[in-house]
């Protein structure tokens, strides 16, 4: 297991666009001391699709640097590309990364049998675990329990970052595999723990990781109702993430409560005054605005 809590880590930029490495290394510092167990570093989240791929392997090596002594370092290495994917995978391999996030291939829907393939190129690169991240909202596939079967036979794949809040689903992939079963989106935490789920690969972590960390830890403990009251409490930290696209309101989330991680790469925007009060509306009401920086 990679951990119960990884933050899907957002690249901070400075003003002239480029990768600000030092505050992306105080990122990770900070939510490793405050509830991460482990960063998946260039996923969406961190812009990876407008991320060169010099600007991917410099930030696995820095969160490798920085943090890899303290918690799992998990690489976003997947693209549409299974050579691509596959190049990726290989040079995080040499960095020391503990795992690689690999996306179902987008846009042109490739056959169950072209995802089986692609998630088995990809693994014969490395003996490190492969976390398959199924989210069919974002590549209009939903990669089916049959399938996942199916990939869970590939030595190396151990992991499903399942972004579906169809519960059957996830409930066959826990039955019917042995891979953990991650929730995908935030809110699913609680509910996949319910059906045997390891815990989340989150967003709201980078507000709210001691929080996220204690409810687990209560469900785990037997205190069904001690998570379901703070995941009741979390309401407002689901709320920033509807406020538009992600990484936009959990970045503005983050400048607000003073962390700088600047702004973004076209095509994603800087947030609104009505998007950015509305963020600043969800940290009063979670009672974190007055939250330190880092």
């Amino acid at each position: 297991m990679l951990g119960e809590v990884l933050t899907a880590i957002v690249t901070p930029f400075r003003l002239d666009g480029s990768v600000d490495f030092e505050r992306f290394r105080a990122l990770a510092s900070h939510l490793v001391a405050n509830g991460s167990d482990g960063l998946v570093v260039a996923g969406t989240t961190g812009e990876s699709p407008t991320l060169t791929d010099a600007e991917r392997l410099d930030l696995f090596a820095a969160a490798v640097d920085e943090v890899g002594e303290r918690a799992t370092v998990v690489a976003g290495t997947g693209t549409y590309s299974t050579a691509h994917s596959v190049h990726l995978t290989a040079q995080a391999h040499a960095l020391g990364v503990d795992g690689f996030l690999v996306v179902t291939p987008y846009y042109n829907k490739p056959p169950p049998r072209g995802i089986i393939e692609h998630f088995k190129a990809v693994a014969a690169e490395s003996d490190k675990p492969v976390i398959v991240y199924n989210i069919p909202a974002r590549v209009v596939l939903n990669i089916e329990p049959e399938t996942i079967v199916q990939l869970a036979e590939i030595p190396t794949v151990k992991a499903v970052k399942q972004a579906n809040d169809d519960l059957e689903q996830a409930r066959r992939i826990r039955t019917e595999t042995e891979l953990d079963l991650y929730a995908g989106d935030d809110p699913l935490v609680l509910p996949f723990l319910e059906l045997g789920g390891v815990g989340g690969v989150c967003v709201h972590t980078h507000v709210v990781g001691p929080q996220v960390k204690e409810m687990i830890g209560r469900f785990r403990s037997g205190d069904a109702e001690g998570a379901r009251r703070i995941d009741g409490e979390l309401a407002p930290a689901y709320d920033i993430l509807k406020v538009t696209v992600n990484p936009i309101p959990i970045k503005t989330a983050l400048n607000l409560l003073g962390h700088d991680v600047g702004g973004f790469r076209l095509p994603l925007v800087e947030a609104s005054g009505e998007e950015s009060a509305e963020v600043r509306a969800c940290l009063e009401r979670a009672g974190l605005l007055s939250a330190a920086a880092v």
